[in-house]
């Protein structure tokens, strides 16, 4: 269907929002599909693939016959993101390295746009569709099923889909576990535990269990915690993005629940879950766009929250009105459903896991074999397979200009958290390992011409 107006006819306002959710919809994946300008790249790339058009009810442009069905389209298997490391127009692509929001896989993004206009024969898009309607709950519980079956989830946990993102979540869990005793354990070991520590004072009596140091890069030995017994709950970060610094094992708390920040790496290896009382992610690292957390919460601890928590942070409210309670983020609810489809096509939590062992391991020998040209600051036992921080000759006129030539050999987002500076790049679960393996080529030319 083509959009065709007359000079004296207004255009009439859906008109208008399906031209405009279009040309931006074809702009981000122009972006990602942006192919190399060489000599001689179509021929190599063979015929070029058209773009999808955009107008309701066009079969071919739906991969689904309802929403969120785990049907994939050919190109699922044979895409860009699913890891082939023939397909030319990958080694030609822009690659973003952002910390989050994220990159997100280019099926997925395809999918989205190929029935943004009509989900799965609604005559609706999902970004007008009613929470209450059937097909969106529907989506909800799909949504909850995939997250048990990626990470074996109990049926003693909640899946909740929550708002306000990790930051939320650094009031929602003191506001919901706390009261059990008043007091709660925190291991600081970056930014973001430093910060939910700071946000518990508010609410009951937080301690931390190793003196914080002055700069973060390691993990404090834990047979120097002091852990309370009486504490409501411990809470961990299990991979700080700013410093790079990951848990590679779980903490022990002697019966104590424990709760997890894992915003960053959750889904990309798999969890024992039932060593959590509380595990929340913000989604816009490794699961989705911005806008939902997920909270995996037990049974036995949706009763303790304080009288003045808001019904909105509830865990016991949302997960009696199965994250209903109030309008959802539905999109990017949705949005995350896709993922898990992703993730579930291409291997599971299993394989996210062996490509981020294989993906960081390049890049951190790059580094350390570089002869002090690249320095990294995080203990080799802890260092993050999402998030991989480091200086080029710890000067900052050789990182700008590190960063200048990455982005005219189309490498994005590398630049440094603002309060550590540097280079980081975030190898999340949709990075695959051809482009790491590009960046590497790269960094070794950079050092070899510098």
């Amino acid at each position: 269907m083509t959009l065709t107006l007359q000079a004296d006819q207004p255009m009439s306002v859906r008109n208008y929002v399906e031209t405009l959710v279009n040309e931006t919809l074809a702009a981000v994946l122009e972006q990602q599909h942006s192919r190399s300008t060489a000599a001689g790249s179509s021929a190599a790339e063979g015929a070029p693939q058209s773009r999808p058009t955009h107008c309701r009810n066009n079969s071919s442009t739906s991969t689904s016959t309802s929403p969120h069905s785990n049907s994939s389209s050919p190109q699922d298997t044979t895409s860009r993101t699913t890891g082939s490391t023939n397909n030319s127009k990958t080694m030609g692509d822009f690659v973003y390295f952002g910390a989050g929001p994220a990159k997100l896989p280019t099926t997925v993004l395809e999918r989205i746009q190929g029935e943004l206009l009509d989900l799965g024969g609604s005559h609706v898009s999902i970004l007008e569709m009613s929470h209450r309607s059937p097909e969106f709950m529907k989506i909800v519980d799909d949504t909850v099923a995939k997250a048990r079956k990626l990470l074996n989830i109990p049926d003693n946990y909640q899946v909740l889909f929550m708002q306000g993102g990790g930051t939320g979540q650094f009031s929602g869990v003191p506001l919901n576990l706390i009261g059990r005793t008043g007091k709660a354990d925190y291991i600081v070991t970056g930014s973001w535990s430093a910060k939910a520590a700071k946000e518990a004072e508010k609410y009951g009596q937080p301690r931390l269990v190793a003196p914080k140091p002055a700069t973060f890069g390691a993990i404090p030995d834990p047979a120097s915690w002091s852990l309370d017994p009486e504490a409501s709950y411990v809470y961990y970060c299990d991979n700080e993005t700013v410093e790079g610094v990951e848990f590679h094992f779980v903490p022990e708390t002697n019966g104590v629940p424990l709760v997890a920040d894992m915003s960053s790496n959750i889904f990309s290896k798999p969890i024992d879950i039932s060593k959590y009382g509380l595990i929340y992610a913000g989604a816009q690292k490794n699961i989705g766009p911005a806008g939902v957390t997920i909270v995996i919460v037990r049974d036995d601890l949706l009763n303790h929250a304080l009288p003045i928590t808001p019904n909105v942070l509830s865990y016991k409210v949302m997960a009696k009105e199965n994250s209903l309670h109030n309008t959802p983020p539905c999109f990017a609810i949705y949005a995350v459903g896709l993922v898990f489809d992703w993730i579930l096509e291409n291997g599971g939590v299993e394989e996210m896991e062996r490509r981020a062992i294989e993906k960081s391991d390049l890049l951190y020998n790059l580094i350390d074999k570089s002869n002090g040209f690249y320095t990294s600051v995080v203990d080799p036992s802890c260092r993050s397979r999402m998030n991989v921080p480091f200086r080029v000759k710890k000067d900052e006129k050789v990182e700008e200009k590190f960063l200048k030539e990455a982005k005219a050999a189309k490498f994005l987002g590398l630049k440094g958290h603002r309060s550590v500076g540097g280079i980081r790049a975030s190898i999340y679960n949709a990075i695959l390992p051809e482009q790491v393996s590009r960046l590497g080529s790269f960094i070794e030319e950079f050092a070899a011409n510098n």
